[in-house]
């Protein structure tokens, strides 16, 4: 079954900080996950940044995982 979204106003893509405080987690692990590939993120200059939908995609493999 197909599950619907929402859409929602905001950001596109997101600071670190901005996905620290959306899944409760510390700067360390953000990155890590990053680093692992478990994340996806962009380079836009010099800064990392994180696609607002892959939030969403790494909650839902988290999800799956559970499962």
């Amino acid at each position: 079954m197909k599950e619907e979204t929402v859409p929602t106003i905001g950001p596109k893509l997101l600071r670190v900080p901005q996905v620290m405080e959306a899944l409760q987690l510390g700067r360390w692990k953000v990155y890590e996950l990053i680093r692992s590939g478990a994340l996806e993120s962009v380079k836009v200059g010099r800064d990392r940044r994180v696609p607002a939908d892959a939030v969403d995609a790494f909650i839902a493999a988290l999800r799956e995982d559970a499962a």
